[in-house]
C-alpha cells in the first residue's frame, strides 16, 4: 500500500513538471510596444481628433510607459522634476515585476484615458495577457506587473489633468471678422470654426510657456502693391499651384496628414481619415527603432522623447497661430485673383502663419537625431495603407526639411511660414534635448 502511494506521488509530481510551462520572457521584444503604439495610432485616428489633440493623447500614454520603464532600467531615470509640475512617481514593491510588461499596460491604460470609447484598447491589453499567458507568466509576477502599470499610470493621469486641457473645452470660440483684410475665416469645403484657438493655454512638457520661441511677424497684409512681400508670397503660391510636376504632387500628398478631410459630394458630406501629423511621426519612431535595432527600454525612450517634443511643438506654434490670425493662400487667391482657384490639398481649418506639420516635423525630426544620429537614412513607409507610395530619407532632418516644401506644395501655406516654422520647430527639439537628461 505505501508503495502504491509513493508510486502515485511520483506520477503526480511528473505530470504536475509537465503542465507546469516553463516562464520565457516574451515582452522583451521592442517591437511588441511599436505594435501597441500602432494600434493606439488606430483609436486616435478614429476618434476624429484634431492633430494637436491627439498629440496630447501620445504624449501622456508614452510618457506613462517611459515612467515604468525607468523604474527597471538603470539606464534611465524618471521624468519627474525634469518636466513641469510632474511630482515624484511613487511606486508599489517592484519584486517579480516584469517592467516590459508593465510599460506596454502603463502606456495602454493612459492612452485609454485620454481616447474613447472606454476601454478603447482592450483588444490590446487582451492580446496582452494572452501573450502573458503563453510565456508561462506567473499570477504573482502578472499581478505584480499589473499593479505597477495601474500605479504609475494613475499618476500620469492625475498629473495629466493640470494641463488645462478640462478648461479650454469650454473656452470662447474664435471670433471671425469678415470686415478686417488678412485675417483668417474659415475655408471650403466644410467651412469649419477654427481649431483649437485657446491651445496655447495648454502647460508645455519643457518650454516655459507657448511664448518661449516667438517667431519674427509675417508679411503685412497688402495686395494693392504687385511689389509688396506678401504680395509675391500670394503669387508663388498660386502659381507653383498651377504647375505641380508628379513628384511635388507626390510629396504634397505624402505629407498631408490631414486627419479628417471633408468631402463633399452633391448635398452629402463626409470625411475620409488619415493618420494626423504626431501619428505620422510615431510611424517614423517605429521605423526607425526597428532599423536601428534598438532594445525594448530604447525604443519607449525615443517614443517619449518625440511625442514630447511634438507636444511643445504644437504649443509654441498654436501660441503664434491665434496671435497673427493670418488668412490662408486661398482665401485671398480667391477674393483678388481666381474665385475658382483650390489648393492641391484641402486647407486645415485654422490659421496660416505659422505651419503646424512643419514646426511639429522640425521638433520630432531634433528629437529623433539626438536619439539615433545625423545622417540615418530610412524608407518612411507610414502612407503606403493610404494608397500613397514610399519615401526614402537620408536622415531625419531632410524629412523634414521636405515636410517644409510639401505644405507650400499643397497650397495651404505660404512658403515663408513654412522655412520659419522649420527654423522654430527645431529650436523647440533641440531645448527639448537640451532639458531632458532621460538617459543617465
Amino acid at each position: 500500500m505505501k508503495r502504491c502511494v509513493a508510486v502515485l506521488a511520483v506520477i503526480f509530481a511528473i505530470t504536475g513538471c509537465n503542465e507546469k510551462k516553463e516562464y520565457k520572457n516574451l515582452f522583451n521584444d521592442p517591437f511588441l510596444y511599436s505594435k501597441t503604439v500602432k494600434a493606439y495610432n488606430y483609436v486616435v485616428m478614429g476618434n476624429n481628433l484634431a492633430p494637436i489633440v491627439a498629440s496630447r493623447c501620445y504624449t501622456y500614454a508614452a510618457i506613462a510607459a517611459y515612467e515604468a520603464m525607468a523604474i527597471g532600467d538603470s539606464r534611465f531615470q524618471s521624468l519627474s522634476g525634469q518636466i513641469n509640475h510632474l511630482p515624484g512617481i511613487t511606486f508599489p514593491d517592484t519584486a517579480n515585476v516584469n517592467f516590459q510588461y508593465a510599460a506596454l499596460l502603463a502606456f495602454c491604460k493612459a492612452g485609454e484615458a485620454t481616447t474613447f470609447p472606454a476601454g478603447s484598447l482592450k483588444e490590446q491589453i487582451s492580446l496582452l495577457d494572452s501573450i502573458a499567458k503563453e510565456s508561462g507568466m506567473s499570477s504573482t509576477m502578472k499581478e505584480a506587473s499589473k499593479k505597477l502599470a495601474d500605479s504609475v499610470a494613475a499618476q500620469i493621469i492625475r498629473w495629466s489633468k493640470g494641463d488645462n486641457y478640462a478648461q479650454t473645452r469650454t473656452a470662447p470660440k474664435y471670433e471671425i471678422k469678415t470686415d478686417v483684410e488678412g485675417r483668417w475665416v474659415p475655408t471650403p469645403p466644410a467651412y469649419a470654426q477654427a481649431l483649437e484657438p485657446h491651445w496655447k493655454e495648454i502647460r508645455p512638457m519643457v518650454m516655459d510657456s507657448g511664448s518661449h520661441f516667438v517667431t519674427p511677424r509675417p508679411p503685412a497684409f497688402d495686395m494693392k502693391n504687385k511689389e509688396s512681400k506678401y504680395y509675391k508670397e500670394v503669387m508663388t503660391v498660386k502659381n507653383a499651384g498651377d504647375s505641380l510636376s508628379d513628384e511635388q504632387k507626390h510629396i504634397a500628398e505624402f505629407w498631408d496628414d490631414l486627419g479628417n478631410r471633408a468631402i463633399v459630394e452633391g448635398h452629402v458630406m463626409f470625411t475620409a481619415k488619415k493618420f494626423s501629423p504626431p501619428g505620422h511621426w510615431m510611424n517614423i519612431v517605429g521605423i526607425a527603432c526597428k532599423n536601428a535595432n534598438a532594445d525594448f527600454s530604447t525604443t519607449i525612450y525615443a517614443y517619449a522623447k518625440t511625442a514630447i517634443a511634438g507636444f511643445d511643438a504644437f504649443i509654441q506654434c498654436w501660441d503664434e497661430k491665434y496671435r497673427s490670425n493670418t488668412v490662408r493662400p486661398e482665401t485671398v487667391i480667391n477674393k483678388y485673383i481666381d474665385p475658382g482657384w483650390r489648393p492641391y490639398l484641402q486647407t486645415p481649418p485654422f490659421p496660416e502663419y505659422t505651419c503646424g506639420h512643419s514646426t511639429v516635423s522640425s521638433a520630432a525630426a531634433e528629437a529623433l537625431t539626438d536619439v539615433f544620429g545625423d545622417n540615418f537614412a530610412y524608407t518612411d513607409t507610414s502612407e503606403l495603407e493610404f494608397g500613397i507610395k514610399n519615401r526614402s530619407f537620408t536622415s531625419f532632418r531632410q524629412a523634414a526639411e521636405e515636410n517644409n516644401w510639401a505644405r507650400f506644395y499643397g497650397g495651404i501655406h505660404f512658403h515663408n511660414s513654412c522655412i520659419v516654422s522649420t527654423e522654430y520647430g527645431r529650436k523647440v527639439g533641440e531645448l527639448v534635448n537640451q532639458r531632458l537628461k532621460m538617459k543617465r
